[in-house]
């Protein structure tokens, strides 16, 4: 699958996948834009990229190992995806299957082809997977428990039809930076990584800054410059002309680098093209923030988080939402 992740192929894959099935999965990507305007032919590429990094059989090993499963018992998982950015719900996917139960997914229709496509790749590898792995295109059929992801508003409907069953809920939560005044250049560029790969339509992307009192932002604005090219993309741009005509037409203080708009407030979420900050004087005033939203923080990057840049390269353990999903999938009986 990594090599996927850049325009030139390579051909010598550890996996029985001709070339004509490489390249029309590679064609398949370049299309995702038709599909999702926001599924970029780079952003899908860095998603797979990303996963495609864990994919080895020394990690997943590795991970596997420290979880026990009833394998002579399995259950029908089904598994309600998002699809704010490319194959966010392959975690899970992944989870139940290795776990030995069976899946049933129902795609979003923002991101209903990359994984088809991947699980064809794996019926092509192991055919027995065929019995295991569904598509749910239809009317819900047995399920024994349920992982799904989405909005607010979708987490009702969840608990409305699903909360009989064992369950994983998730809703919306984004994620933070901590600064201290002592980022090196690196680390800020690394920081535009967290806010701007996928346009920022993660929940692991950071849509808000904790900064030192009297913070010279200057530093911050010459650093993500890099990235100014999100603002030649339709759906972005969009996004950031309505909000700052928004804002002028308030009269709410902004600052402007023609690409990202910066808005002093104590707001958590920010929409696209927008990100909220505010300033401290001390630690304790961040741990309070903290301490305050710690259920809509997805994660924190700073010199004493995460570090900057890693935002959206999880490793397998970074279960979203803090919530280990190899355990719960563990304890289905």
């Amino acid at each position: 699958m990594n090599t996927l992740k850049n325009k030139e192929l390579n051909y010598s894959y550890p996996f029985p996948l001709d070339k004509n099935a490489h390249e029309k999965f590679n064609q398949l990507i370049i299309r995702q834009k038709n599909n999702n305007g926001w599924f970029i032919e780079s952003n899908v590429r860095e998603a797979i990229g990303n996963l495609a990094s864990e994919m080895t059989e020394e990690k997943i090993w590795s991970w596997q190992s420290n979880y026990i499963f009833n394998e002579r018992n399995p259950k029908n998982v089904l598994v309600i995806m998002a699809g704010n950015i490319p194959l966010v719900g392959f975690h899970d996917f992944m989870c139940a299957l290795l776990s030995g139960h069976n899946v049933i997914c129902k795609l979003s229709s923002d991101d209903n082809t990359l994984l088809p496509a991947i699980i064809d790749v794996l019926n092509e590898i192991e055919p027995a997977l065929q019995n295991r792995i569904h598509i749910l295109k239809n009317k819900i059929q047995e399920i024994d428990a349920v992982i799904a992801t989405g909005s607010n508003n979708s987490l009702n409907y969840f608990n409305e039809y699903f909360g009989k069953y064992p369950h994983v809920f998730r809703n919306n939560r984004t994620s933070i930076a901590v600064l201290d005044g002592y980022e090196t250049d690196e680390e800020l560029q690394n920081l535009g990584d967290d806010i701007f790969t996928f346009f920022g339509l993660g929940c692991r992307n950071v849509t808000h800054l904790i900064i030192p009192d009297k913070y010279d932002l200057n530093a911050f604005f010459k650093n993500i410059v890099g990235y100014s090219d999100v603002i030649n993309h339709h759906k972005y741009a969009n996004n950031y002309d309505y909000y700052k005509a928004i804002f002028l037409l308030n009269k709410v203080p902004i600052l402007d680098n023609n690409f990202v708009l910066l808005r002093e407030s104590n707001d958590l979420f920010s929409s696209v093209a927008v990100i909220n900050y505010h300033t401290y004087t001390n630690k304790l005033d961040v741990n309070s923030y903290l301490q305050k939203h710690e259920k809509d923080i997805q994660l924190i990057v700073g010199h004493d988080y995460m570090p900057f840049g890693n935002a959206q390269k999880p490793s397998l353990t970074d279960y979203a939402d803090g919530i280990d999903t190899m355990q719960f999938l563990s304890k289905i009986s």
